[in-house]
């Protein structure tokens, strides 16, 4: 199958073009004009106009090229060239026209991430492809491109505004809709991407193949929106959404793209706790990323890998601890402590987990526990109360719960360290910001309360009364009924306490 395919109502003379260069009719499939393009970059030739196929498989940055374009040999040849990623003879034959080159120059400049001149505001042109081409090529600039000039907050927004305004046709406002959902997703405003996705694809003019690529961003909203306790029907609709996209991608051969949505699809089914589901996903995504050497990609897949097993683990399977421990070793082969501080702090904190309840004879437990504090240090060096509040509860509670596993320390009460480490999680995670959260760290508090090798019979009493407070508070945080049983359930047995 031929990488770029060329459509043309000039079958012979098209011929003569592309054999001006060596073996280059190994690469591109030339066609009558009535056939059509099944997957893959095309370009089409007709009544001496040339055009080229919207870079919806993110082949190319998504940079649009001037319309109308006049045909000539130079200039197919220049767009041929881009496609197949020979720069040098792309711009060769672009000199000739220099909207071509400028077009070639910016898209090449985005794809190698080198700094990109930021394109004007558009001002003339009213109603005219190139007033909806400059507005978008300055979005997609100030998106994806590396600029070395300040530019106001909202001139990104601005410009794919203005460019979704005047769209020449449903194909292209979906095209550049699709981009700027992706921002705002990125950006974390997801009711923002949910509402710009919600008019392209409701519009019953914008083409089946656009929709597909639409709902790639959607999906991906509504995975970002999936929080504890998930919403089984937003589970449903999100999974349904990624089988379609999964589907169409890969009957069009976007492998890499195919093995990123494998990543979701195992992300999805470990929602649903359908671990086997989930590990056949992944396993998928890694065998591609490791084929295509997508170095990065096969690491986070193995980071991923890591999370399904581990919780799979903690659902009954513990010998799913090892296999969890590995893959996150895999994982740090690449993400290191220097150039991915942040995954490296976040693989840290699963392994504390997984080292505290990995299983193994009684004597190497204290090598594990070590081992765990050490990988929970580590974690909390990185994400701090003062910059990440969230996520630093949540390494708190966790290593409070090991805690609660390590063998009995020579010299300190673990239990009364995990409880500092509650208290710290509890001081984030208050009753307006995280109450399920909260009510989660609470149940663990109390359990851990009861064994606390406390002597002094003042601070005995205040932790009992604090033990009984939060054991009370839990019916105002949640309405979940296993959880409330679990509260009464310590709350009666604190209270008998209480009257001894």
């Amino acid at each position: 199958m031929p990488y770029l395919s060329l459509f043309t109502d000039q079958i012979d003379a098209t011929r003569q073009v592309v054999g001006r260069e060596f073996r280059l009719d190994e690469l591109v499939g030339i066609y009558p004009l009535a056939e059509t393009a099944e997957t893959g970059p095309y370009l089409t030739i007709c009544d001496q106009q040339l055009a080229g196929s919207l870079p919806w498989d993110e082949s190319l940055p998504p940079v649009l090229l001037p319309r109308p374009l006049t045909y000539s040999s130079e200039n197919l040849l220049a767009l041929v060239f881009m496609h197949l990623g020979n720069w040098e003879k792309a711009y060769e034959y672009s000199q000739h026209d220099r909207s071509v080159a400028d077009a070639l120059d910016l898209t090449n400049r985005l794809q190698q991430g080198v700094p990109v001149p930021l394109p004007t505001r558009p001002v003339n042109g009213v109603g005219t492809f190139g007033l909806y081409q400059g507005w978008h090529n300055r979005a997609v600039v100030l998106h994806y491109g590396y600029l070395d000039e300040d530019v106001a907050s909202d001139a990104l927004e601005e410009a794919y505004q203005m460019a979704i305004r005047h769209s020449p046709d449903p194909t292209h406002r979906a095209f550049t809709s699709k981009h700027f959902a992706t921002y705002l997703l990125d950006s974390g405003q997801l009711d923002e991407a949910s509402r710009v996705l919600s008019t392209a694809l409701e519009n019953p003019q914008t083409p089946e193949t656009a929709r597909v690529d639409l709902l790639a961003v959607q999906y991906a909203v509504w995975l970002q929106q999936l929080t504890v306790p998930y919403d089984p029907a937003l589970l449903d609709r999100t999974k349904a959404a990624l089988w379609t996209v999964l589907q169409t991608y890969e009957t069009e051969g976007r492998t890499l793209q195919t093995g990123l949505l494998l990543v979701d699809a195992a992300q999805v089914a470990n929602f649903q706790n359908s671990f086997a589901e989930a590990l056949g996903y992944i396993n998928r995504a890694i065998g591609i990323f490791r084929e295509e050497e997508a170095v990065e990609l096969l690491a986070n897949a193995q980071y991923r890998k890591g999370v399904l097993l581990y919780t799979w683990a903690q659902h009954g399977s513990p010998q799913f601890y090892r296999p969890a421990m590995e893959a996150y070793q895999e994982a740090l082969k690449v993400f290191t402590q220097e150039n991915a501080p942040a995954v490296f702090a976040e693989i840290q904190h699963h392994l504390g987990v997984i080292y505290s309840e990995v299983p193994d004879e009684a004597k190497k437990k204290s090598i594990w526990a070590a081992v765990s504090s050490s990988s929970f240090q580590q974690a909390l060096t990185y994400f701090t109360k003062e910059q990440f509040p969230y996520e630093y509860a949540t390494i708190c509670n966790h290593y409070a719960n090991a805690l609660t596993k390590y063998p009995p320390a020579a010299r300190s009460d673990n239990y009364a360290k995990a409880i500092t480490y509650y208290r710290e999680a509890l001081r984030i995670r208050t009753a307006e910001t995280y109450p399920y959260e909260r009510a989660l760290t609470i149940l663990n508090y109390l359990e851990a309360g009861w064994y606390v090798g406390e002597d002094d019979p003042g601070l005995q009493r205040s932790l009992l009364n604090d033990l009984i407070r939060k054991a009370q508070e839990v019916e105002t945080l949640v309405s979940d009924e296993p959880l409330l049983r679990q509260a009464q359930t310590q709350l009666d047995r604190l209270q008998l306490v209480s009257l001894d």
